[in-house]
């Protein structure tokens, strides 16, 4: 089991450290156990018979002029205000599109992402509240998300051309024909604290067990695979034990490294060039 030792993360912009990696480390332990939870019960939530009985409850208390319906059921039945609304809306285009069929994923889909999309102006309503009060699933928690590893990502950027660094971009490695691309690939490889880098993969969030175990079993090893060692930055920091990879060729950091090794690219072709 690990010890909580943790490295705090030095960058971050709109918030201090402490708040960016203190709400990272939070929210990434609570939905890793949210996650979990859902697998453990999901069954109770997805039979026709529950389904069914949910759809009953909201159209009744929507008769009875209640709002909120769907945020305050959710806590009724202690499930995801965005899974349930999903739950409801399936069964409405089901009894009123469908025709008792199975609705297709992607109208489902779509509908969720964008609620102006329903032509029931009350569900569309109920769905909206959904998607503002879930901070754990949902298109705007993707989105929020998203934009928070565009910026560390900018912010890897920033750091990689302050240091004079020849890069390849993920596009570029796209259009050369990678598959499996980190966010920056050094053309010419530096030396961080005795290990060779050549690629440099930006996380902005906090490195916990299982996260973390998910990364190197979907990125970081065919990371390595295709272009050798690497640096992986946790912005928000990650726990010290896990970072057992470095002579595997897998570094871990939470900062950009201040003391960089530059390597000859003369010397560097010779190497390639005679392997």
């Amino acid at each position: 089991m690990y010890t909580m030792k943790v490295r705090n993360g030095r960058a971050c912009h709109r918030l201090s450290v402490l708040q960016a990696t203190g709400y990272s480390i939070t929210h990434s332990m609570w939905q890793r156990q949210l996650n979990k939870k859902m697998k453990k019960t999901h069954f109770k939530h997805y039979t026709q018979h529950i389904t069914e009985e949910y759809y009953d409850r909201y159209q009744i208390a929507i008769g009875q002029g209640q709002e909120q319906v769907l945020v305050k059921m959710s806590e009724e039945v202690d499930l995801s205000p965005i899974l349930l609304a999903r739950i409801v809306l399936e069964r409405h285009l089901a009894h009123t599109v469908y025709g008792g069929e199975n609705v297709p994923k992607s109208v489902l889909s779509q509908q969720l992402k964008d609620p102006s999309l329903i032509e029931d102006a009350v569900l569309a309503n109920e769905v909206s509240l959904c998607l503002l009060m879930d901070d754990n699933y949902g298109h705007y928690v993707d989105t929020i998300k998203h934009s928070v590893g565009h910026e560390y990502e900018l912010l890897l950027k920033e750091k990689v051309e302050e240091k004079g660094l020849a890069y390849l971009g993920e596009d570029q490695l796209r259009i050369r024909g990678y598959d499996k691309t980190p966010d920056t690939k050094l053309e010419v490889p530096i030396a961080v604290d005795g290990h060779v880098v050549n690629w440099i993969e930006s996380k902005a969030s906090f490195g916990d067990e299982d996260s973390h175990k998910g990364y190197l079993k979907d990125q970081f090893w065919s990371y390595w695979n295709r272009f050798g060692p690497g640096l992986v930055i946790y912005w928000f920091g990650f726990i010290d034990e896990l970072d057992t990879n470095r002579d595997k060729g897998i570094l871990l950091m939470d900062h950009f490294p201040e003391n960089i090794v530059y390597m000859n690219p003369k010397i560097v072709s010779r190497a390639q060039s005679v392997t």
